[in-house]
Order: C-alpha cells, then sequence, then structure tokens
C-alpha cells in the first residue's frame, strides 16, 4: 500500500490579535486550503483526507489558544507530522504588549484568556501557554506597527508560491528612532549618508520621490555602497538556501525611514530582482510622524 503523497503544511499560532486572520486570508489568496481554529489532534487526519483531491495542494492549520485543551499537544503532533514525510512549517506571530493591548482597545473585543485583569492578564497567560510552540517555530514574526496590507505581503512573500524553490528575499527600509526589525536577518546602517531632511525643498518628500532619490543616490560612496550589498547578497544567499533557509529579511535603517534608506532600499531591490525574482522590497516607517 502506498504512502499518501507529502504535504506542504504552515501552521499559523501566536498571540490573539497578531494578525492570524490577515496571514490565513493571505495564504487563501495564494492557493492554500486553510482551516483557522484547528483542534491540534484533527491536523493528522485533515491531511490524509486531503491527499485523494489534490496531491499539490498546500495545507495551512491555525492552532492557538482558543482550543487551549489540546495546545499542549500540538508540539508533539507536528513532530510526528515531519517524521511521516510531511515539510511542516511554524509560523508565529507576535506583536508588544503595547500593540496588542492598542488593538484590543480598538476592536473592543474580549481576550481568549482575559481573568479579572483584563487583557493584560490575558496576554501574559497566552504568552506562557505558547511558549513551547514559538520555541518550535521556524518563522517568528512580529507585527508591532504593521498594517494589514503591510503583513499581508509579508506572508505572500514566504508563502506565496513567487519563484518556487528559492529562498524568499525582502529587503526592508526602517528608521532606527522607531527601534531595529525584530525579524531582521542582517541589518545595515546608512545614516553615513548626507540625509536629505535637512534640505528645505526635500524634507517633506520620501525617498521614493526621484528629487529625493537622485539626492541620495548619485553620490560616489552611495553606489559603492549598493554595489557592495548586493555583492554580498548574490553570495551570500545560495549559501543559506543550501543550507536550509527559506527567508531572509534584510533590514537597511536611516534615523527616520523616510529617506536615505528607502532610496537605498528601493536600489537594492532593483538590483537583485533581475537575478532573485522572490525579492521583495517593504518600507516599514515610510507613514510615520
Amino acid at each position: 500500500m502506498s504512502l499518501p503523497p507529502a504535504k506542504q503544511i504552515v501552521v499559523i499560532t501566536g498571540m490573539s490579535g497578531s494578525g492570524k486572520s490577515t496571514a490565513v486570508r493571505a495564504l487563501e489568496d495564494a492557493g492554500w486550503f486553510c482551516i483557522d481554529n484547528l483542534p491540534a489532534p484533527l491536523l493528522p487526519k485533515v491531511t490524509e483526507l486531503s491527499a485523494p483531491g489534490g496531491e499539490d495542494k498546500k495545507l495551512a492549520f491555525v492552532i492557538d489558544v482558543r482550543e487551549l485543551r489540546f495546545l499542549s499537544e500540538a508540539p508533539r503532533i507536528i513532530d510526528e507530522a515531519r517524521r511521516a514525510g510531511h515539510q511542516v512549517d511554524v509560523l508565529f506571530l507576535d506583536s508588544s504588549d503595547e500593540w496588542l493591548i492598542r488593538r484590543y482597545s480598538e476592536t473592543r473585543r474580549r481576550h481568549p484568556l482575559a481573568g479579572r485583569g483584563g487583557v493584560n492578564e490575558g496576554i501574559s497567560r497566552e504568552r506562557a501557554a505558547l511558549k513551547e510552540l514559538r520555541e518550535q517555530a521556524q518563522h517568528l514574526l512580529d507585527t508591532s506597527g504593521l498594517s494589514v496590507h503591510e503583513l499581508r505581503r509579508q506572508i505572500q512573500t514566504r508563502f506565496g508560491g513567487e519563484a518556487q524553490g528559492q529562498l524568499a528575499l525582502t529587503l526592508m527600509s526602517f528608521g532606527f528612532k522607531y527601534g531595529v526589525p525584530s525579524q531582521a536577518d542582517l541589518v545595515l546602517d546608512v545614516r553615513f549618508l548626507p540625509n536629505p531632511y535637512f534640505v528645505p525643498e526635500l524634507k517633506a518628500f520620501t525617498g521614493r520621490d526621484p528629487k529625493v532619490a537622485s539626492f541620495v543616490m548619485d553620490r560616489p560612496e552611495t553606489s559603492q555602497f549598493v554595489d557592495k550589498t548586493v555583492d554580498l547578497l548574490t553570495f551570500l544567499l545560495p549559501k543559506y538556501q543550501r543550507e536550509g533557509k527559506t527567508y531572509l529579511t534584510v533590514a537597511i535603517g536611516c534615523t527616520g525611514g523616510k529617506h536615505r534608506s528607502v532610496a537605498v532600499t528601493v536600489a537594492i531591490g532593483e538590483r537583485m530582482k533581475a537575478d532573485w525574482p522572490s525579492a521583495h522590497v517593504f518600507d516599514r516607517d515610510l507613514d510615520k510622524e
């Protein structure tokens, strides 16, 4: 008797309010078969039942504290699915307590683990309950400050199926004043470049404006930086991929994340996409005050 074909499975988990519903919708739009709030013990059976009708189907399951009584079994069940030959990635979505509290305040929804201590108590209990799954995650994504559209782009970059078999590369501009992105694998600093913020006629524009881009890019040191960064990534990416890494986030920062880092990130992205189609440019702090 032949075994059912191996499946590609993503287990979406993480903090309530961190964007799991957005992640599910993004994967559905990318062609994945998704089930929200799946009790962990049902994962093997659902995977088995999906085999006859579609050998190439990708599966995504949300497993979180809404099914708290089964949550402790999830790490073991995930390991068993891997031993059965399936490719299983765990995506853990997280946010700072401040952002989670803000989102619950905006939606006026009750935290699933909130007791008399309210949202704060619920968040603390949830972090403890999810500790083992978080440690098992291959993909850890901090959604603090991300809009729905930004989160959607990040999910589809990692799992959307473009450039099949190729490591997903995200090039992210950011501002150091807002903190270094927690999901960054490599961090580069372009604050050595002259700052358009101090040029009155450029201050109000961003690095995506041609005037600002020219101010930043028309300098020998900028061209050298872009060339050396492209060379570095061209050298590194195949080696990361060979070792099994499926995505890489390169964060390029300036002071506010609006001018220098944006222009440089766009330039590097344009260069990388020629040989690395999965490259995706994302401006984290472009719209912040």
